[in-house]
């Protein structure tokens, strides 16, 4: 795998005297801090300061929307967990796509990392984005709506932004990393600590009874699961990223455990302080809640949260980038996609290719495509696919039991969540037939894909001579070489 070896004064001016010429690799960067600032920093979304509305809809009362809260933060620990010793057992980034292909081989792999590329990762990025150029434009527009083209140009600049940290170099990508993942932390504080204080001073009305059976309705509990775990999605990222990590035995599992407790404890107490300040009626109400939130407690100051939740988007894009171009960097390298994306950049030692490939398809549906019917489609199969890594992990406990597990989990943690897993994916069958289907359809072209691009060995003579100029042409106008390993 990736060595790191001693080098000269590189791009981002690391003054390690050394031997004189420089290895081009991917190098490790990510320590204990910045592990834990990409799990941090990209669970935590604009999700927790728009839409903790889902759940307190569909569990009917507030008691049982914190409950709700709690578990699903239980439920997203054991599949951290579960790939904390996935990270440490396969030392290789790229995340559920590289799990699926030593359990389940190359086929299931492609299929996963073609749904990927052509419309989970693009489409999740552009929501993030939408709502990261929705937000920085709202304090100059209030109190008047923000109209849309303004905000896809806002959009436009800031996927611009991040492809361009990222490519650029990968110890500044970490830095503003961790930055904004303080500031979303400190937005949160700033909501947790006046709401804790208003409740100590017994403002407790709203959680008298809390729990009233009458309005509980059992068939919302799993849509509110649904979105719960939407919420705590994103633990799954610093797996994408396992070869960039200094002592990875030891930073995974830590940084895995550290970064889904204080989640947790933050978005339990950030609900907890929302309910102090309103009912339930009101919550249900109001588009935006933390901006509710700050209208009622401190007045004038609220045009600063739009500009915290549009941080915290901007982090959530930056961290998920970051993670994903190391899925299709490794991809390419294990020869199912275009050879140029596992190049490297000479001077910067970021894989450029890697990091630009999604910013065309993003762009194109942005302007172009229903992004929220796509993320209907979509949102299943993410979770089928992470279920499927899941139970790779136990199929790998019976077919190699040999294989070194520096970290390991007792098995039930596993076998719970790859259950619950496919029980969201059999609910969105039950509950949204028509999407699904759509879904299951888009997923399935990746099986002639596969074969059209890499199974069949002899490829027309014109097709190879096409692939190879524009890898070289690509490859100068990049200025990228392949990876030393």
């Amino acid at each position: 795998f990736m060595r790191k070896e001693k080098d000269p004064l590189n791009s981002n001016g690391d003054p390690h005297a050394g031997a004189p010429e420089e290895k081009v690799e991917l190098r490790k960067k990510v320590t204990l801090l910045r592990g834990i600032s990409i799990i941090i920093g990209t669970i935590i979304g604009a999700g927790i300061f728009i839409s903790p509305k889902g759940i307190l809809k569909n569990s009917g009362s507030v008691g049982m929307s914190l409950v709700v809260w709690i578990a699903c933060g239980i439920l997203s620990l054991f599949g951290a967990l579960s790939y904390a010793e996935l990270g440490t057992c396969i030392k290789k980034s790229g995340g559920h796509y590289t799990y699926i292909l030593e359990a389940f081989g190359p086929q299931v792999a492609f299929v996963r990392l073609w749904v990927d590329m052509i419309a989970i990762r693009p489409a999740g990025l552009a929501v993030i984005a939408l709502a990261f150029g929705r937000y920085i434009l709202e304090p100059i527009f209030m109190p008047c709506g923000v109209p849309e083209i303004a905000i896809k140009l806002a959009t436009t600049i800031g996927i611009t932004m991040v492809m361009y940290l990222n490519s650029m170099s990968v110890s500044w990508t970490a830095r503003i990393q961790i930055f904004l993942t303080f500031s979303k932390l400190l937005a949160m504080a700033i909501i947790i600590v006046p709401g804790l204080y208003q409740l100590f001073k017994g403002e407790t009305k709203n959680f008298e009874n809390a729990f009233e059976v009458n309005t509980i309705d059992l068939t919302g509990l799993p849509l509110a699961f649904y979105s719960g775990m939407y919420a705590y999605a994103g633990w799954f990222y610093l797996n994408f990223v396992t070869e960039e990590v200094e002592n990875p035995e030891r930073t995974v599992p830590l940084a895995i455990c550290i970064s889904m407790v204080i989640v947790m404890i933050c978005y339990t107490l950030t609900n907890v302080a929302y309910y102090t300040v309103m009912s339930a009626e009101e919550l249900l109400a109001s588009n935006a809640v933390a901006v509710t939130f700050a209208e009622k407690l401190m007045g004038n100051f609220s045009f600063a949260v739009p500009v915290f939740v549009a941080l915290s988007c901007f982090g959530s894009m930056n961290g998920c980038l970051f993670a994903i171009s190391r899925m299709f960097y490794v991809a390419s390298r294990e020869g199912q996609l275009p050879e140029v994306l596992s190049m490297i950049h000479i001077r910067r030692h970021t894989p450029l290719p890697a990091v630009i490939v999604l910013y065309p398809i993003t762009l194109l549906i942005l302007f172009l495509g229903d992004i929220y019917s796509l993320l209907n489609f979509m949102s299943f199969l993410r979770w089928l696919f992470i279920g499927v890594a899941v139970v790779g992990l136990i199929y790998l406990r019976y077919t190699r039991p040999d294989m070194p597990r520096p970290f390991k989990v007792p098995i039930f943690i596993p076998a719970v969540f790859s259950f619950t897993c496919f029980f969201m994916v059999f609910l969105s069958l039950y509950s949204d037939p028509i999407n699904t289907g759509i879904g299951f359809a888009i997923s399935l072209t990746g099986i002639p894909a596969y074969f059209i691009f890499i199974h069949f060995e002899r490829k027309p003579k014109w097709f190879q001579k096409l692939s190879d100029s524009v890898n070289r042409s690509l490859q100068i106008i990049l200025e990228v070489v392949p990876a030393e390993h």
